[in-house]
């Protein structure tokens, strides 16, 4: 789990914007590390790299336990989203989880990773509300463990997609008030990050 926690706590958002002159994310837009206010600094490159390294960080915690402790990989998993959506280096203030689960799905069973990029990849083109399919995508995992026979996994999925959902509370209030922006469209500047984060 420390190791899980250690390379999910890596800030890639912050990291990056720093490293290319783009200043401190957490003062910019939302002020989330995650890849859709890395996009708010004008840097689609930026905010594509952020997506694929918080995604990695999950991945490769899960498969590097794996590796050496076949059995622990779990826990691997819940250390890699838990150091994400609360890094200790930035006072517990991290991202939504999003991409980091995605790459913890993978690195649990490909198929449910899959799946999870379907609906999070599908639903932001059909819908452009990155919240609604990014949470869609997290509550997936569990279900499409279980539909697989992966009954193993489905506790650890359920309590990660759970911790993805009150990470993305504020958006699930907007969605119900209907002010949740889409992809594209005018946002408030004050308003909390909905994606990948």
């Amino acid at each position: 789990m420390l190791i899980g926690y250690l390379l999910g706590s890596i800030p890639f958002g912050v990291v990056l914007t720093r490293m290319t002159g783009a200043g401190d994310l957490r003062t910019i837009g939302s002020g989330n590390i995650g890849a859709t206010n890395v996009l708010r600094t004008g840097r689609k490159g930026l905010a594509a790299a952020t997506l694929l390294l918080d995604l990695a960080k999950g991945l490769v915690a899960v498969l590097l336990v794996a590796w050496i402790w076949p059995d622990e990989a779990p826990l691997a998993a819940a250390g890699a989203l838990i150091g994400h959506c609360y890094p200790v280096w930035l006072r517990f203030r991290g991202g939504k989880g999003v991409a980091t689960l995605m790459g913890i799905a993978l690195g649990l069973g490909w198929q449910v990773g899959l799946v999870f990029a379907v609906i999070w990849l599908g639903l932001l083109a059909i819908a452009r509300i990155s919240s609604l399919a990014g949470m869609a995508a997290a509550i997936s995992t569990p279900v499409t463990a279980a539909v697989l026979g992966r009954f193993d996994i489905v506790p650890l999925l359920m309590a990660l997609a759970a911790i993805v959902l009150w990470k993305h509370r504020a958006n699930i209030a907007r969605l119900v008030d209907g002010t949740e922006p889409r992809v594209g469209g005018a946002k408030p500047v004050a308003a909390d990050d909905s994606a990948s984060g």
